[in-house]
C-alpha cells in the first residue's frame, strides 16, 4: 500500500510540540532566502524593508517565520489545514498579528495576485504531484512577487534514513520524498516562474543529535537544544560558512531552498 501524509500524521505531530521552544527551528534559512530572493527579484535594489508587504505562509507549521515578517513589518496570512497548527500559532507572542487561516492549499481562499511573497518549508515533499501545489503558489502571488519553496536535499544522509521508516510506517508525517536542486529549479519554471536564488543548508545540530534528544526527551531526559561543545562547534561553524558559499551546500546540505519570480 502506498504511503501517504495525511491530516491525521499532522495534527498528531502538532498535538505533541505544544511546547514550541522544544521544537527546532531553521536556524534563519528562510528569512535569509526570502531577503536575498526579494532583493534579487528586484534587481539587486535595497529588499530590507518589508513594511506593508504582503505575505502568505502555506502550511503554517511553528510560524516562526511569519511572526519574525510581521516584526519587520509585514502583513502576514498563514494558511493550514489543521486547527491544531493555527492555534499552535496564534498563541505564540504576537501571533494575533497574522491572519490565521484553516484551509486546502491546493484551493486557496484568496483572489489572483494577492501577495508579494508567498512561501513554504516542509511542505511541497508531502505531495505525490506537487505541481498543483505550485500552480496554486503562483495564481495567488502577484507579478514582480516571489516564491520560496524549502525542502528536503536527495543526497543527505537524511534522505536514506527516512525512506527506512516510512517502509515500515514509522514516519511522523507517513510519507514525504526529496529534491535535488535541478528538479526543484525545474519544478518552479514548470509553473512559469523565474528562479532569481538559490540556497542549501546543513541540520545543526546534526541529525543524530537532534535524534537522541527526542528519544531522552520521551524519557523525561531533557538535553540542551544546542550540543554544549563550544570549541568543536566554533570550528565546525566556521567550515559551514566557507562552504555556504559555494556550490557544495546546495549537493550536500539536508536542505535546499529555491526563490522564484513571477513574470
Amino acid at each position: 500500500m502506498a504511503r501517504s501524509s495525511t491530516k491525521r500524521h499532522w495534527e498528531s505531530f502538532w498535538e505533541g510540540s505544544q511546547a514550541i521552544d522544544d521544537v527546532y527551528d531553521n536556524g534563519g534559512r528562510v528569512l535569509r532566502g526570502i531577503e536575498r530572493g526579494w532583493q534579487a527579484a528586484r534587481g539587486g535594489a535595497q529588499g530590507g524593508d518589508l513594511t506593508g508587504i504582503r505575505v502568505l505562509e502555506v502550511g503554517a507549521g511553528s510560524g516562526r517565520d511569519s511572526l519574525d515578517l510581521v516584526r519587520r513589518g509585514a502583513r502576514v496570512w498563514v494558511v493550514d489545514y489543521t486547527p491544531t497548527a493555527l492555534r499552535l500559532v496564534g498563541r505564540q507572542p504576537g501571533g494575533e498579528r497574522l491572519g490565521r487561516v484553516c484551509g486546502d492549499a491546493f484551493r486557496l481562499p484568496f483572489a489572483d495576485a494577492s501577495f508579494d511573497i508567498v512561501f513554504h518549508q516542509g511542505l511541497l515533499e508531502h505531495f505525490r504531484e506537487p505541481r498543483g501545489l505550485l500552480t496554486e503558489n503562483a495564481r495567488v502571488l502577484r507579478p514582480g512577487g516571489i516564491l520560496l519553496v524549502d525542502v528536503p536535499q536527495r543526497w543527505h544522509y537524511y534522505a536514506p534514513m527516512k525512506r527506512v521508516l516510512i517502509a515500515f510506517d514509522r514516519w511522523f508525517a507517513g510519507w514525504e520524498t526529496d529534491f535535488t536542486i535541478g528538479e526543484l529549479r525545474r519544478e518552479l519554471r514548470s509553473v512559469g516562474l523565474v528562479p532569481v536564488h538559490e540556497y542549501g543548508d546543513w541540520c545543526v545540530p546534526n541529525l543524530f543529535y537532534r535524534v537522541l534528544r527526542k528519544a531522552l526527551l520521551g524519557r523525561g531526559v531533557r538535553l540542551p537544544l544546542e550540543p554544549p561543545l563550544p570549541l568543536v562547534g566554533g570550528l565546525l561553524e566556521h567550515v559551514r560558512q566557507a562552504l555556504a558559499a559555494t556550490p557544495v551546500v546546495l549537493y550536500t546540505g539536508m536542505n535546499i531552498g529555491c526563490v522564484a519570480r513571477k513574470e
